[in-house]
């Protein structure tokens, strides 16, 4: 099973919360580009600096410097059986950067997309309340608190919601993913190495989906 999984999804989708479940279930370690970023504003390495000189420019972090931050993480030891992607990669350059990086460590690239509806994304995207005492994350479409807008295990705190968990901000992310992204798709899937999982059931339901791909 030793191979680099590449989850694929748009922002909404749960992509994040089935690559933590296969890490925990499976013991493959979730590579995600957006939590190594936040990391690296804290550690002391050259990368570390060098990406941290680039985000207080407010430039973009280039498709070169991520791929060395991605090549250095999945050098470590954690990483030798194979490893989950979230994130990454997000565009055509990146993904021929992947296939050399695979080549050099020894894997196949097995890419899975994780489908929602587009009217079911917006919903979960501008749905989304959450409780600042204890993080738990609500949508008033799917999975509303028992009381209006007061989190279940804090109900002294009413819940929070994101200023850019609006339909406009929404409705962007989606479009840029479509440009940026779902080529990515056309891509794995002219080498046969694409699969689709229904991204719309319950979390245990998409998971079962997940593992029969991964483990099969």
């Amino acid at each position: 099973m030793a191979k680099i999984i590449v989850l694929i999804g748009a922002p909404g989708a749960g992509k994040g919360t089935q690559a933590r479940l296969l890490q925990e279930r499976l013991g493959i370690p979730q590579i995600s580009t957006g939590d190594i970023f936040r990391e690296m504003r804290a550690l002391d390495t050259p990368l570390a600096k060098e990406v941290q000189a680039i985000m207080a420019a407010g430039k973009l972090i280039s498709d070169d410097i991520t791929y060395k931050i991605v090549q250095d993480r999945t050098s470590r030891e954690d990483c030798r059986n194979g490893y989950i992607l979230d994130g990454y990669p997000r565009t055509a350059v990146q993904a021929a950067q992947l296939e050399e990086l695979a080549k050099e460590q020894g894997f196949d690239i097995q890419a899975i997309e994780v489908d929602v509806p587009r009217d079911e994304l917006m919903k979960r995207l501008t749905g989304r309340r959450s409780c600042s005492v204890c993080g738990e994350i609500y949508n008033i479409y799917s999975k509303p608190p028992k009381s209006d807008n007061v989190c279940d295990f804090h109900p002294e705190t009413q819940l929070t919601h994101r200023a850019d968990d609006n339909e406009e901000s929404a409705a962007t992310r989606l479009t840029t993913y479509d440009e940026e992204t779902k080529p990515l798709l056309d891509y794995y899937q002219r080498s046969g190495r694409l699969s689709k999982v229904d991204g719309t059931g319950e979390s245990e339901q998409i998971y079962a989906q997940l593992a029969k791909l991964v483990t099969g």
